[in-house]
């Protein structure tokens, strides 16, 4: 960059305005700078978004994980070729307008060669990303103007302007944004206000007219913004930062106001909006992202052009006394108007991320699952596990409280959620008690978007018996051994559940015993159960709905809502299983409260924690060996993220206490989403699935007692839930016996006739794809009732 910018010193150097006369004038240049110009920002912007496309195709699926290098690559690709492109602009141009605008460019392509490291920081490293984003903007900052043999001016002419301009640009992402951390907020706002100051030391005001201003500060925002941004925010600030093009341009020559404006915009950008949620499978925060960026757009235009139009007809600077006291008149009323919308309209508070810091020493509760009674074997369990975790974690609560720090304590996994950043992490990776941290991440608040709902079609229950039931036999079940479920109690651990639904209503435990015990909710502490998201109520249904769509329609459910919004975390995760384990009143404590002897005899876990909710591969491994020697049935979906091998990778279902559940279609065939095995993320190669039920367009219950049909392996492990309770109410001495209710499954397995020519079948039984087979609920009853 140093020779690049050495060359130009006769350009930079000069402090040229656009009042002056360029010489050396050329229509041919002038045409050339306006199509390179005019259509960058917009061409970027569907460059980046293809980009980002394929970035979310690879998070939504496992078998297409090699999409997500689309960014960096990408982004590569852009620095090389533009600074190509550029160089030869700035190298050739011979137009005393232009050069000095396509020396800016060039400093701003050449941004992206230290920006690509930003892509690989992984999710949930926002800290980390801002103080990468001030340090390389410092930098370009510092060796910019150490090439500028003559003084920049730094005089604040315009600077009321800036400000107001960045006021009126602020308030769409104020009011649909939210602040994370108080830490997240500073490190946001001092990396948007680097990249104006790096933005306003590149940006040229030679043409002549402040129009042609505009395009090449356009293209110097748009190179910047798609360097500097990350993870979803670069489209954020393709979009925004141009659009202010014209109001930069007005408030130039003056680089004090240019600065503050670019710099604030681009600081909102960062401060509202956390890169990490703009995925596209939480949908709602993209959407408000969205929404936000195009008021900012229309309104950037709007006032840039008003603003250029006014400054070209009075012309530039504070000037009087009294017009610059009316311009800090009506900056201040803009953000007094800003900072109001924002407290009476906006999501006040700070939403910031968390740590889930698991300890060392893990209980052993081995001892306990050799106890025969299982009320005795889960109360004992309780015991064991709550007390290990108050003397392990007591040195540590103890340090926290005097600091003020807030956490959350756990015992299902030996761990605790903290509320702090960097800094709090830094402190207890030095502490000798603590294994590992890892992310918690709490999302923002956003209102739920319909499209991303699951929602039914029909109102009118089924009137017959629907083929995944029959497929596996449990209507035979029903029929020859009058066995229903009853007496078995479901846990499910979901988006929630329709307690109305009349599929779902009687079966509530709640109806009567009331909500304590029997619905819990992390996420917003209602007290009655409900469902935005529908994905829960539809499970539920597949386990034991009535009128022909549940396996088991006389078993009994509580509830809690894991994933009321479609990210969650290890801690949220965790708070449903600890509940599922033993159930607390609403506000109750659950190392005091918890009442093993009402808890689930068998849990659906239609869910999976990534890395991008935080999880590592054994961050809820304790807790699953826990439940199982408590002799609680977990049964889990692998995941929607075939056909390739080795997709089998988010916590629970890659563990071997738990019972893993694949899906097949109506024909027989496995479905090219469900994941496959063999398990190599954490080094065991065990073998995954263990089972296989359907999960292709599965009809079943949906909110506000509609029905509908969706697919996943979330539809097939509720299967293989009202199986268990199908079992365990046909012979109640099977009840916390899991390895033997494991087996009667896999041995009463029907063998896969599918289709094997799309994806892995690697292994013969187990299988890579379907495990031991299909289940067979109605070979597995009459086994154990001896027929």
């Amino acid at each position: 960059m140093e020779i690049l910018m050495n060359e130009t010193n006769d350009n930079l150097n000069q402090p040229i305005q656009s009042k002056e006369e360029p010489t050396n004038r050329s229509t041919g240049t002038l045409i050339l700078f306006l199509f390179i110009a005019v259509p960058m920002p917009i061409c970027m912007f569907i460059y980046h978004f293809i980009l980002w496309s394929f970035e979310q195709t690879a998070i939504t699926s496992g078998s297409l994980a090699n999409l997500a290098i689309a960014g960096p690559i990408g982004l590569l690709i852009q620095a090389v070729l533009m600074t190509g492109i550029i160089t030869v602009l700035w190298r050739f141009t011979t137009d005393d307008r232009f050069k000095p605008v396509y020396a800016g460019w060039l400093g701003a392509s050449l941004m992206a060669f230290p920006a690509l490291a930003l892509r690989f920081f992984g999710t949930n490293n926002d800290q980390l990303g801002s103080i990468y984003q001030i340090i390389i903007c410092a930098v370009a900052f510092v060796i910019v103007s150490r090439v500028r043999t003559v003084k920049i001016d730094w005089t604040g002419n315009n600077l009321s302007l800036a400000f107001f301009l960045a006021a009126i640009g602020m308030i769409p992402l104020a009011l649909f944004g939210a602040f994370g951390s108080p830490t997240d907020a500073l490190l946001g706002l001092l990396a948007g206000l680097s990249l104006g100051l790096l933005a306003a030391v590149l940006i040229e005001s030679t043409t002549g007219n402040k129009f042609l201003d505009a395009f090449g500060v356009g293209a110097v925002l748009t190179l910047l913004g798609s360097a500097i941004g990350y993870d979803g925010a670069q489209l954020l600030l393709i979009a925004i930062l141009p659009s202010f093009a014209f109001a930069v341009s007005a408030v130039m020559p003056s680089r004090v106001a240019g600065m503050t404006l670019v710099g604030l915009l681009a600081a909102a950008s960062f401060i509202f909006f956390d890169p990490t949620e703009l995925i596209i499978v939480l949908g709602d925060v993209a959407a408000l992202a969205l929404k936000a960026g195009g008021y900012s757009v229309a309104l950037g235009l709007v006032v840039g052009l008003i603003a250029l139009v006014i400054q070209s007809v009075m012309g530039s600077g504070d000037g009087s006394g009294m017009k610059r006291m009316l311009g800090w008149v009506g900056a201040v009323a803009a953000w007094l108007v800003l900072i109001f919308l924002f407290f009476t309209n906006g999501n006040r508070g700070f939403y910031g991320d968390r740590l889930f810091v698991i300890m060392n020493e893990q209980a052993d509760l081995s001892n306990v699952s050799q106890i025969e009674n299982i009320d005795e074997r889960r109360m004992e369990a309780y015991k064991e596990l709550t007390q290990h975790a108050n003397e392990s974690q007591a040195d540590l609560r103890g340090t926290f409280d005097s600091f003020g720090v807030e956490y959350t304590p756990y015992y299902l996994v030996n761990a605790l959620e903290v509320r702090g950043g960097t800094l709090v992490r830094l402190f207890l990776l030095n502490r000798p008690e603590v294994d590992r941290v890892i992310p918690s991440p709490r999302l923002r608040p956003a209102e739920p978007v319909e499209a991303f709902a699951l929602s039914g079609f029909a109102e009118d229950p089924p009137r017959d018996v629907q083929w995944n039931i029959s497929m596996i036999g449990a209507d035979k079940v029903w029929d020859e051994f009058n066995v229903r479920g009853e007496g078995i109690v479901i846990g499910q651990s979901d988006s929630g559940a329709d307690v109305n639904h009349p599929e779902l209503h009687d079966s509530y435990r709640g109806n009567t015993e009331g909500n304590d015990y029997n619905w819990f909710d992390p996420w917003n502490g209602t007290t009655s159960p409900y469902d935005e998201g529908g994905h829960g109520t539809h499970t539920l249904g597949t386990i034991l709905g009535q009128n022909g769509i549940g396996v088991a329609p006389g078993a009994t459910w509580f509830a809690c809502s894991n994933l009321t919004r479609n990210l969650a975390n290890p801690a949220l995760y965790l708070d449903c299983m600890q509940f599922m384990f033993a159930p607390f009143p609403q506000d109750g404590n659950p190392f005091v409260d918890g009442d093993p002897m009402r808890a689930a005899d068998v849990l659906n876990n239609s869910w999976g924690c990534p890395e991008i909710e935080g999880c590592d591969p054994n961050a809820l491994l304790p807790a699953a060996d826990n439940l199982r020697n408590a002799g609680i049935f977990v049964v889990v979906s692998t995941g929607n993220d075939g056909p390739n091998c080795s997709t089998v990778t988010a916590p629970l279902s890659l563990y071997d206490s738990v019972f893993s559940v694949g899906a097949i279609d109506r024909f027989g065939n496995m479905a090219d989403f469900s994941s496959r095995g063999p398990v190599i993320v954490d080094d065991s190669g065990r073998m995954k699935p263990d089972i296989s039920a359907p999960g292709v367009d599965i009809y079943s219950s949906t909110p506000g007692g509609s029905y509908g049909e969706a697919s996943g392996t979330s539809m097939a492990g509720p299967h293989i839930a009202g199986v268990i309770a199908l079992l365990w109410s046909a012979d109640p001495t099977l009840i916390g016996d899991i390895d033997r209710t494991e087996q009667i499954i896999i041995d009463t397995a029907q063998p896969y006739t599918g289709n094997t020519s799309v994806g892995c079948f690697d292994g013969d039984i187990p299988n890579a794809a379907y495990g031991y087979g299909i289940v067979d609920v109605y070979a597995a009853v009459k086994r154990v009732l001896g027929k």
